[in-house]
């Protein structure tokens, strides 16, 4: 391929918020580009791991190309390696003929049916994927991921724990861009230049004490992200400061949300529930709270609530095993990072900070400069420099 405009084939499980400024900044770095999906979700089938039903309240589908490929499953489900399955995908790719196809990594079958797709009609492939090198594997699935990102031509990274993991498994540096991962930060700049004014009602409205600390957990209330280890830390911090220091806020469902409830009322802290905020809504939350709390485990190969928090100028505290933290966490600059499961440790990062507002504001503020620096138009431009490499372009 020569320099101009690269044709461009993505191959995604489904739309998500996350990937859909990623394809208009492509589209603005003048790619020529189509998406194809393998399954466009109902509201209960978009719901999977928060419970009942909702659609995203932001456009996912404008500002790009995009088409929709055979389901071959009567029960399609997201939940699972296999619960989709695409028909006709080399057939799609050959009528597109285009220069390079970019999956969004391998954790579906269908982005595997595009890969393997690409090679078979000589198409070079790029992988977006999200896996990184804190999590352990057995030796098995070492060997077979080793042997799978050997077929891919180029790489854009997320993060320094994501290209470590390319690394590790033998692909070489030079094939591996660093896109970054990020969010929408036009939306989220919109929503915090709307909400801010109205930190005090809002509050209120959740009977957030004026003089609290509000830590914030925002995400399916699930076991990776060890939400009980939110309350027991909360609780530690409380019973160290006086009354109405420390204030919890929970953002969103999930398969633990009853035992959460359990433990939040067994504690010391003030915690309140506000259930799932769609999109247009979640701004309330970061501009209620005065940190977020992120102390999950391996599973948590990035975690972008942490850049959603850090857009509106909150301190984080994650766990050392959450993906983002040597991108985004420097201890004690945009942060603090503890170990993973050390609810003591977790407890007394949250009693500093709520005995330290001005200590909140400055960690805050070097929050919000790192953050910017994640960006979709970095991470298009980093996929058209990942495109020209697996094409051999200049």
């Amino acid at each position: 391929m020569t320099r101009g405009s690269p044709r461009v084939v993505v191959v995604a499980t489904h739309p998500i918020q996350y990937h859909a400024p990623w394809f208009r900044a492509l589209v603005a770095e003048g790619v020529d580009l189509h998406v194809l999906f393998a399954f466009l979700p109902d509201a209960e089938r978009q719901a999977a791991g928060f419970g009942g039903r909702f659609e995203w309240d932001v456009p996912l589908l404008d500002g790009y190309p995009w088409s929709i490929l055979r389901q071959a499953r009567r029960s399609p489900d997201l939940s699972s390696f296999s619960g989709l399955r695409s028909q006709g995908i080399g057939r799609v790719l050959a009528t597109f003929s285009p220069d390079a196809v970019v999956l969004t990594g391998w954790n579906s079958l269908p982005l595997l049916q595009g890969h393997l797709a690409a090679i078979r009609l000589g198409i070079p492939t790029v992988v977006r994927g999200e896996s990184n090198a804190l999590r352990s594997r057995p030796a098995w699935k070492k060997t077979g991921q080793r042997v799978l990102l050997s077929s891919y031509d180029a790489f854009v990274s997320i993060g320094k724990v994501n290209r470590e993991f390319y690394e590790r498994n033998g692909v070489p540096p030079e094939r591996i861009v660093d896109g970054g991962y990020f969010v929408d930060e036009e939306h989220f700049e919109v929503l915090r230049t709307r909400e801010t004014p109205r930190r005090e009602e809002l509050r209120e409205s959740w009977g957030i004490p004026a003089r609290a600390c509000c830590f914030l957990f925002v995400g399916k209330i699930q076991p990776k992200k060890r939400p009980l280890d939110f309350v027991a830390a909360l609780d530690e911090a409380s019973r160290q400061l006086p009354e109405d220091a420390v204030f919890g806020l929970v953002v969103g469902g999930g398969e633990l949300e009853a035992e959460m409830r359990r433990a939040a009322e067994a504690s010391a802290a003030r915690i309140v529930f506000a259930g799932f905020l769609n999109q247009q809504e979640i701004g309330r939350a970061y501009v209620a709270a005065d940190a977020l709390v992120l102390p999950s485990d391996g599973g948590e190969t990035w975690g972008l609530v942490v850049n959603e928090a850090m857009l509106f100028g909150l301190p984080v505290v994650v766990s050392d095993r959450v993906g983002c933290g040597p991108d985004l966490v420097d201890d004690g600059e945009t942060g603090f990072v503890v170990p993973c499961g050390d609810v003591s440790a977790l407890g007394d990062r949250l009693a500093e900070l709520a005995q330290g507002e001005i200590l909140r504001k400055r960690m805050g503020d070097h929050a919000r400069r790192r953050v910017l620096e994640y960006s979709p138009r970095r991470g298009a431009k980093a996929t058209v420099a990942a495109v020209r490499i697996a094409t051999g372009g200049s």
